[in-house]
């Protein structure tokens, strides 16, 4: 028995259910709960004052139409923004407030660089929310995350067909390697087994290919129908 065939695959919601409400907000992580997703990617990025917030951009122009870096904005003056519908930026700290009412689903803190690093877990810590996050990200965004919590679930984003280095696996002892799933095959599924890793991989929205990563011994999808999703690994 592999590493992979060890496992039930885990349906994770890509920055909650985006099709639905919009991304990384509480109505959107609150949908993909009660849709059964396992576990909600969120990002992260930081206010003026260092407050981890949910905003995947650098800016609020994409998502929420204020061409403004989320980095010049103290945190009270974000939450004071309110934009169509009451929506507003929520912080990590509430996301987790929803995540522990859920029954042992987990929040996916999406890094993509080191900055937020610190600021993340000390937000987790303070919730007492340890047991219920794990974080994703690159190489550099990861090794933050180790050097602040040294004993966190890591899922190491990787675009690679070749496997990370020994030295690096030591270092950042991730429990799964996190690749685009077009990069999944048997050859990579067996050289992510022999390395003692689990596979993770995003972002999978059609069902031939949830169907054909499951077969392949995917521990994890992530996706934007995580209802489809949720039913395809029911079957």
């Amino acid at each position: 028995m592999t590493v992979q065939d060890a496992v039930r695959p885990l349906a994770v919601a890509h920055r909650g259910d985006p099709y639905r409400h919009r991304e990384n907000t509480l109505p959107s992580v609150a949908a993909a709960f009660a849709a059964g997703a396992d576990a909600v990617e969120v990002d992260v990025q930081l206010t003026r004052d260092g407050v981890p917030v949910l905003l995947h951009d650098r800016t609020l122009k994409r998502l929420w139409e204020l061409d403004r870096p989320v980095g010049r904005l103290t945190a009270r003056q974000l939450a004071e923004q309110r934009f169509a519908g009451g929506l507003r930026v929520p912080t990590l700290a509430e996301a987790l407030d929803l995540t522990a009412g859920q029954g042992g689903a987990r929040l996916l803190i999406d890094l993509d660089d080191p900055g937020p690093a610190a600021a993340s877990w000390a937000a987790v810590a303070e919730q007492g929310a340890q047991e219920l996050v794990a974080f994703c990200g690159p190489v550099a965004a990861m090794l933050a995350v180790r050097e602040a919590a040294p004993g966190a679930q890591v899922s190491l984003t990787w675009k690679q067909p070749t496997m990370p280095s020994p030295a690096l696996l030591a270092d950042l002892a991730p429990r799964y390697l996190n690749p685009p799933f077009g990069l999944l095959d048997a050859a990579f599924m067996a050289r992510a087994a022999d390395a003692g890793l689990l596979v993770s991989t995003w972002t999978v929205d059609r069902r031939r290919t949830m169907r054909r990563l499951r077969e392949l011994g995917a521990a994890s999808l992530t996706s934007n129908r995580i209802a489809v999703l949720r039913q395809e690994l029911d079957r």
